[in-house]
């Protein structure tokens, strides 16, 4: 589709808004309960916030992580992805500009790396953490139907408590950009972009490339070499089908997956 169809079509600003809601809300949530002691609260709230806004909103990325792993697996185009990620880091501000006026310390809000540890151990765990996070919500993409929610609220959960006590346990740059811009507070903030970025994108080749039911060596070529993947997907029967015997009548369909 044009560019300029694009941006006329309904459900383009749809998509867009839906990514900057889901993510004011999930941000909103995370930070309100970051002003409790403790991971368990965050973690517990991020999971359950995520599961419910994937039900409410049709499962948005609400992740700019997320987002760049789908363009690089190329299940996005190009201007459905740059106006994803703008949306996201709008939604994160405003959140984080809403949490800092109703909080008393706006010091919880920031992602940080912990005293005990160093950057390099945080980015070990933000990539580790966004990866199952990034591997779940591929997989979850490809199911017709079922526990989509409960499957990404998992992982968000289990990946908080798992990097809460090294990184705070972010997984998403726009929860970490927010806090950043409205407190004025950086330290390290790299480790929250690369590494989550690093794990979603490791997660999204690993899944479309080696798991997925229609994975194949034609579908990564087609991938790096910046061709439509659909067409290979399409033109490819799914390795998961079982071999059919031959007849003497015309071939069978051959069968593609669906693109998310």
């Amino acid at each position: 589709m044009a560019i300029r169809e694009e941006l006329r079509s309904g459900c383009f600003w749809r998509a867009v808004l839906a990514e900057a809601m889901a993510t004011l809300i999930f941000v909103g949530v995370v930070l309100g309960a970051s002003a409790a002691p403790g991971p368990l609260a965050p973690a517990l709230a991020g999971g359950l916030a995520a599961a419910a806004v994937a039900c409410a909103l049709g499962a948005p990325q609400a992740n700019p992580a997320l987002t760049l792993a789908l363009l690089c697996t190329r299940k996005l185009s190009a201007l459905r992805g740059a106006a994803g990620l703008l949306a996201q880091c709008a939604g994160a501000v405003l959140a984080s500009a809403a949490a800092r006026s109703a909080l008393p310390d706006d010091a919880s809000l920031v992602t940080r790396v912990s005293a005990a540890g160093t950057a390099g151990q945080a980015w070990g765990w933000e990539t580790f953490a966004t990866f199952q996070l990034a591997l779940a919500a591929f997989a979850t993409a490809d199911w017709a139907a079922g526990p989509t929610g409960l499957a990404l609220g998992s992982a968000v959960a289990a990946g908080a408590l798992a990097a809460g006590p090294f990184s705070g346990g972010s997984m998403n740059p726009a929860r970490s950009l927010g806090p950043a811009v409205v407190t004025g507070i950086w330290d390290d903030h790299w480790v929250y972009w690369l590494g989550p970025v690093l794990g979603a994108v490791l997660a999204g080749f690993s899944y479309e490339f080696v798991f997925a039911p229609g994975a194949s060596r034609e579908k990564l070529g087609a991938c790096l070499a910046c061709r439509d993947v659909a067409l290979v997907e399409a033109t490819s029967p799914s390795p998961s089908s079982p071999p059919t015997a031959p007849s003497r009548g015309p071939p069978p369909a051959e069968q593609g997956r669906d693109t998310a």
